[in-house]
């Protein structure tokens, strides 16, 4: 058929259903492609592929002329054995962890006492080499595993190792997970702002982002480079403009010419840009002496000097901002990251991490629990089609129960108690067991009370909902009795609170009141509330802390290994 491609020729001797397809955009075969299969490679014995890859152990045999590689190119957590002949490349070069091969070469059944191979690469020509010098590379040379803090000084390197790379794979495919959930229930994807003037959680933990800092930087430098003018300086430049002022007067009163008094004008224009200029600087000189450079008024600093004229932050989320879009638009989501600038040092936070926030208009705090329910159930569910092999390795290499914790979410129906009552439960259980932290109405339920409800109590997921309302955020649903609020938290074995959420006050009067009762600025707010006056609506919505999604799938321990750059107090590497 004519502008139709020919289909690529079946290669030694294979017919095309058996052929190794080659990754689009990237001349090689993927690892994945080889050893994913059922057979384990097995069927594309005699077949010529390429592929690269870095080499994850290496070892030279007999003596010197054979080098038998493990290399993996980040599609699987398995490696493909590949055999280098010394009359095809220098085996030495290439043994070395961490050395990256782009290579060609013929799949082979390995002998049969290689038993954990079911298919090799025999290699044929080598495409080229990225060294290593193995003296100095800083990951292990063999199948030692480096702790995962000492990891995070490595940062730039760790993404080689299996675990990271195991954990990258499943961050990959829960974000994918994501996107497709939403999108499949008719959610729009909604880019909310990095830079925000609103405190959504009203903590105050926020980072600030000014150029103030910088300005008074450069004044300083400027100052040093050129100092001001001296007094002397500032009033030869105020007596010049008053001759030239007269100057001009006398030409005008003696009706001298057109050009004549042009002239003059013209030399006094300049000697009023020349002491503009000279005070100017001597007033930047003196806010520098009295304030380091920073601009200030009525004793504070004066935030109409800044780069957007007022006072911004990083956002602490996409909440707010994402609810104008549900106002008219009705199904949305945001996700991307977050801020807080909390100094804390434990393994559960970051200064930085993301955020998965949809927002639902006509929906109350029932259709929300129901959604965040299928929300976890299919990224569970997701990862165990779609991830498996890289579960299967954190299952035995981080947490033997990672694989039946997914299975046992994705499985099971979520159950749902009211904050009272799962005070009860955990007042009932204080009588034989020791929590920490004391159990009471009207506390915000610490880690172990939501383990204790998930792990001993119900052995599955729990929706706790209507929450104390002097504990929770200005923004949710007050109840009829006044002392909730239609808020909702999803508790799941693990690592506890996985989703935070709430149906959203929709009335104006108390919403304002809310704000006000909670000591916040209203002017910040005018915006939020003006979702209220016009066209007010029920709508609902709920924020997942994607790492500690990811914590919760595969078990690891620390948040700062689950992101790819963690950002915490002392530490911004890259």
């Amino acid at each position: 058929m004519s502008g139709d491609s020919a289909p690529p020729p079946a290669m030694d001797g294979l017919t095309l259903s058996d052929a190794v397809p080659e990754a689009e955009f990237s001349k090689r075969v993927l690892i994945k492609s080889i050893l994913g299969r059922p057979d384990k490679g097995a069927g594309l014995n005699g077949q010529k592929v390429r592929i690269g890859g870095w080499v994850k152990t290496g070892r030279e045999a007999e003596k010197g002329t054979l080098a038998f590689l493990q290399v993996n190119d980040g599609s699987s957590p398995e490696n493909l054995q590949v055999l280098v002949k010394s009359d095809v490349y220098k085996v030495s070069d290439v043994v070395a962890t961490g050395t990256c091969v782009h290579i060609e070469g013929v799949l082979q059944r390995p002998p049969e006492t290689a038993t954990q191979q079911k298919i090799e690469l025999q290699v044929s020509n080598v495409i080229s080499v990225g060294t290593v010098d193995a003296a100095k590379y800083p990951l292990p040379k063999s199948k030692a595993r480096l702790p995962l803090e000492l990891l995070r000084d490595v940062v730039h390197l760790r993404p080689r190792t299996n675990i990271i790379s195991a954990i990258a794979r499943i961050r990959n495919a829960l974000a994918y997970a994501t996107h497709t959930f939403f999108q499949n229930h008719g959610f729009l994807y909604i880019h909310t702002p990095i830079i925000t003037t609103s405190d959504c959680e009203g903590a105050g933990e926020m980072f600030q982002v000014t150029t103030l800092i910088n300005d008074a930087e450069r004044l300083e430098k400027e100052l040093k480079e050129t100092p001001p003018p001296s007094e002397a300086d500032l009033k030869a430049a105020e007596l010049a403009v008053k001759e030239k002022g007269e100057a001009v007067a006398q030409l005008k009163a003696a009706k001298a010419s057109k050009k004549e008094i042009a002239d003059a004008v013209s030399e006094l224009t300049k000697a009023k840009e020349n002491f503009s200029k000279l005070d100017e600087r001597c007033k930047l000189a003196e806010r520098f002496r009295l304030h380091g450079g920073i601009p200030k008024k009525d004793g504070k600093i004066d935030y109409t000097e800044d780069f957007f004229a007022r006072q911004a932050f990083l956002t602490v989320s996409g909440q707010l901002q994402v609810e104008t879009y549900a106002c008219a638009l009705s199904s949305v989501y945001t996700f991307g990251p977050t801020f807080r600038a909390e100094n804390s040092h434990t393994s559960r936070h970051l200064a930085e991490f993301w955020m998965v926030e949809p927002e639902i208009a006509f929906a109350d705090i029932q259709d929300d629990m129901n959604c965040a329910e299928a929300y976890v159930r299919f990224l569970c569910q997701w990862l165990l089609d779609n991830c498996y092999d890289d579960m299967e390795f954190m299952t035995k290499h981080v947490d033997k129960s990672a694989l039946e914790r997914l299975k046992m979410v994705a499985g099971s129906k979520f159950e749902k108690i009211t904050y009272t009552k799962a005070v009860e439960i955990l007042e009932e259980a204080a009588k034989v067991k020791k929590f920490e932290n004391k159990v009471e109405w009207g506390i915000d339920l610490a880690s172990e009370h939501e383990r204790y409800l998930t792990e001993e109590k119900f052995k599955a997921p729990v929706i706790v909902y209507n929450y104390p309302k002097d504990i929770k955020a200005f923004y949710m649903k007050v109840n009829e009795d006044n002392k909730t609020v239609a808020a909702m938290d999803v508790l799941v074995p693990k690592v506890g609170e996985l989703i935070g959420g709430s149906q959203r006050e929709e009335n104006y009067e108390v919403l304002r009141q809310r704000i006000l009762d909670l000591d916040l600025p209203l002017e910040p707010y005018q915006w939020y509330l003006d979702l209220r006056r016009y066209g007010t609506v029920e709508h609902s919505g709920f924020g997942l802390g994607f790492e500690r999604m990811i914590l919760f799938a595969t078990g690891v321990e620390n948040i700062r290994d689950v992101i790819p750059f963690p950002r915490y107090p002392g530490r911004a590497d890259l």
